[in-house]
């Protein structure tokens, strides 16, 4: 009988391994792959990316990982985390870009008619099914540089652009 066996009244082991106290986790977690940390897409990560990665981790962890997909993160949340408010957008367009996250655009409006984006990561298990690990799709350094850049660069979708023209005339 090793250490960590488990063991019932009578002495005997039950078949089941008991951990040591220093192997046992404290506090909500979240379980992130190693292949995901050392992918191109990760390594091509910007700070504020990275930021906005780790708040929308901690939600997820807030919430038993349950809601994922439904997790609610606002600027007001990023910018508690410590990312300026103008790179929080970049930073979002970012992380879709490169497939960590998958944004469910939330609607402006006044008050009760206000809708806050939600947000899924991809590498985690959410409400409609196991993760899709879509940030592993992207196989090269130069792919992902690409990728980034021109989702940091971007700019408001032509709809947006659309709108306030109409709205100052």
């Amino acid at each position: 009988m090793t250490a960590f066996q488990r063991t019932d009244a009578t002495g005997r082991a039950t078949g089941r391994m008991k951990r040591p106290k220093w192997q046992k986790l404290e506090g909500p977690f979240i379980a992130v792959p190693t292949e995901m940390l050392l992918s191109p897409a990760h390594r091509e990560l910007s700070r504020a990316a990275r930021q906005v990665l780790d708040r929308l981790m901690i939600e997820h962890s807030q919430h038993a990982g349950n809601e994922n997909g439904g997790l609610i993160c606002t600027h007001a949340d990023f910018m508690r985390h410590g990312i300026d408010r103008h790179a929080i957008k970049p930073a979002i367009r970012e992380l879709e870009a490169l497939g960590f996250v998958r944004v469910r655009q939330g609607g402006a409006g006044n008050g009760e008619f206000r809708q806050p984006n939600r947000f899924r990561l991809t590498f985690a298990w959410s409400k409609d099914g196991p993760a899709t690990n879509e940030w592993r799709e992207i196989v090269s350094e130069e792919n992902a540089r690409a990728l980034a850049r021109s989702a940091r660069a971007a700019v408001d979708p032509p709809r947006a652009v659309e709108r306030r023209a109409r709205l100052a005339s």
